[in-house]
């Protein structure tokens, strides 16, 4: 009985490791694909150790575009640099991990950790006080920037930004949520991949609704470069890092004293508006807050021309002029 049992075991560990190796075939040529389709348009600069993905355009007063949690530079650079880079010096960055950037084991993670490194980047990209842009994740870090690092920037534009700690994440997130990282990596190098396909509808409607992606969202807005797996890593591990920061961060907001704007979907599906944005008020000395009736999570793409008008009217308060 228990030589049966025993043969048993080893046939159902030789079926997972097949179907475990079919999936990690699938998901290394779908990821080639996506490369070759999307591939990287910017330059690269490492520091220390975390090889960064960045993309530069126009002369000016520099503003540093920083994306969210499962996002990449193509959240900025697609809908807004068009209309930015006559008279802006426009960075917009891969975070550590994600799109095409890498990040070295025992990189930053939490939004403190990246923070400091992104003011670690601003001194080497040479950038001279920007005004600091950031998408929800993008915004809480964003916000630990200019708490622990004020002196770097001149101001922050936030588009829906995450500000508070949240102890029950949407349902959602669950498939993010994977506290160890071997399970995290197996996860990352097998299934998350199909699973992004299979599941790509449904995630757009969480993301962008009630409003619709563009049309051309996978390859001209860079969509198809989040399919690898290395970005799924670097999400999961952004969604479970976050919350170490988050739960001393919101009490330190009144310490502030630079330009602060907020840009906000007032239907966000993703970072709800009243938790997030509305609860700043009175917490911010110099907060400026723009609610955007019947949009959701990327105000940038529903009201592009808005979201321009925003930006600039933060970088003339920002840089004083």
């Amino acid at each position: 009985m228990a030589e049966w049992i025993s043969i048993i075991i080893a046939g159902l560990a030789v079926l997972l490791l097949l179907v475990a190796g079919y999936h990690a075939h699938v998901t290394r040529r779908i990821a080639r694909r996506a490369e070759t389709l999307v591939p990287p348009p910017g330059q690269f600069i490492t520091i220390d150790g975390n090889r960064i993905h960045y993309v530069e355009r126009g002369a000016g007063r520099p503003i540093l575009f920083i994306h969210g949690m499962g996002g990449t530079q193509f959240h900025f650079t697609v809908p807004l640099f068009a209309q930015l880079e006559g008279d802006f010096r426009l960075i917009a960055i891969d975070r550590p991990g994600s799109g095409y950037s890498t990040r070295r084991r025992g990189g930053p993670v939490t939004p403190d950790e990246q923070a400091a490194f992104i003011a670690r980047l601003i001194d080497e990209l040479g950038l001279e006080k920007p005004l600091v842009v950031g998408h929800s994740l993008g915004g809480a870090i964003a916000l630990a920037l200019a708490l622990n690092h004020a002196d770097r920037i001149s101001g922050l534009a936030l588009f829906s930004p995450l500000t508070r700690y949240v102890e029950h994440s949407s349902p959602e997130f669950a498939a993010l949520n994977i506290r160890s990282p071997f399970f995290r990596w197996l996860v990352a190098f097998t299934v998350s991949t199909p699973n992004a396909i299979k599941y790509g509808p449904q995630t757009l409607e969480f993301v962008f609704g009630p409003q619709q992606p563009p049309a051309d969202y996978a390859i001209a807005g860079g969509a198809l470069s989040a399919l690898r797996p290395s970005h799924f890593y670097a999400s999961s591990t952004d969604f479970v890092a976050a919350p170490e920061t988050m739960r001393t961060q919101e009490t330190r907001y009144g310490e502030l004293a630079m330009p602060v704007g907020v840009f906000f979907g007032m239907v966000d599906r993703v970072v709800d508006f009243e938790t997030n944005g509305a609860w700043l008020e009175g917490k911010v000395a110099d907060l400026q807050l723009e609610a955007l009736e019947g949009v959701g999570h990327m105000p940038q793409y529903a009201e592009p021309e808005k979201a321009v008008a925003f930006i600039r009217r933060m970088a003339a308060k920002s840089f004083g002029a």
